[in-house]
């Protein structure tokens, strides 16, 4: 494996590679609280016939920690993107998104269609955003987007971030976080420690994570602010018209069945949490149903297939890398057909 920064016009972006592999490009992009790291086995996996490159965003792993204009949705994500892909002369690359970068991939999509031959969505942030949402059509519970934004982030959670913990004491450490949440609990996964440390590149703050905290006189009271990285997929700031794409690569949908990140019953929805009176003092508000969401706006796109591994959680290419290599494969080699 090689790290390499590479300067675009934006920023200088360290980018993941595999020596010698030659190949039709394809573009690994990381979700939050990670960073290129996570996607090592599958870009070894593929190198016998691709060339695998994966991207650390801005405020993540190497790259530049570049502050996030969250009012601009994820486009400071995408557009850095963008711009590394025309930085590096790929053509027609296909492109992998997990959870936020499954939303950085789609709004890429969005903007620039030509650029990608194929389109693979790994458990993403639903294209309404994470919170403050209902119903399939993504509909906004409060127009200011109550319940969603930086202000739901656990704040023992990101203390211990800071802190670099490495160990398992807290049940919010980094470590059980990834033990509880990035992956179905009870899976054994090789190299714990290589993913924590991943998680510990994340750059905290209210320029990056979780970001800037508002408040809002309705429950929960708390609403988006304009800065950092849970702000970037607050409703209020990212919503996608997936049917709107003036072309339609192929999309690959492939998720965990148990992921409780991205769900229709997600533990990391406030609305949820008061469904189960977790968040006290619910009026009712119903959970976001992320999947159904997602599922629909797909529907809208038009060409993808939907791939549901079960007994796993929100990090099939971690928890079952089989089955997500032999799903991924087939839909590159279609889109190439």
């Amino acid at each position: 494996m090689r790290n390499e920064r590479i300067t675009t016009s934006r920023l200088a972006q360290n980018v993941l590679s595999v020596e010698g592999a030659a190949g039709e490009a394809v573009l690994f992009v990381h979700g939050n609280v990670s960073s290129a790291a996570f996607w090592r086995d599958p870009m070894l996996a593929l190198a016998d016939g691709y060339r695998p490159l994966a991207v650390d965003l801005r405020g993540f792993g190497e790259s530049d920690p570049a502050p996030v204009d969250a009012t601009r949705g994820v486009r400071d994500y995408s557009d850095d993107v963008l711009d590394l892909v025309d930085t590096l002369g790929l053509d027609r690359v296909h492109v992998v998104g997990w959870s936020l970068g499954g939303g950085v991939v789609l709004q890429a999509l969005l903007d620039r269609p030509e650029v990608f031959a194929s389109v693979t969505l790994v458990n993403p942030v639903s294209p309404y955003g994470f919170g403050g949402t209902e119903g399939e059509d993504g509909k906004l519970t409060h127009p200011d987007g109550t319940g969603s934004g930086a202000g739901g982030a656990n704040p023992d959670f990101v203390k211990l971030l800071v802190e670099g913990d490495r160990g398992d004491s807290s049940p919010l450490s980094p470590r059980n976080v990834f033990r509880t949440a990035y992956v179905k609990p009870g899976a054994v996964i090789a190299d714990e420690d290589y993913y924590v440390e991943s998680m510990l590149t994340t750059r905290v703050g209210e320029d990056h994570y979780p970001g800037e905290a508002a408040t809002s006189e309705n429950w929960p009271g708390v609403a988006p602010g304009t800065k950092g990285v849970l702000n970037t997929i607050a409703p209020t700031h990212f919503r996608l018209d997936l049917a709107a794409a003036a072309a339609k690569p192929p999309i690959l949908w492939i998720r965990g069945a148990d992921d409780v990140i991205v769900s229709d019953t997600s533990l990391f929805d406030l609305a949820y949490l008061g469904v189960l009176g977790v968040v006290p003092g619910s009026p009712g508000t119903p959970a976001q149903p992320m999947v159904s969401q997602t599922r629909a706006a797909l529907t809208a796109y038009g060409p993808f297939t939907e791939v549901v591994l079960a007994d796993c959680g929100h990090s099939p290419h971690l928890e079952k890398p089989e089955e997500f290599l032999s799903a991924l494969r087939a839909h590159l080699a279609g889109a190439a057909a």
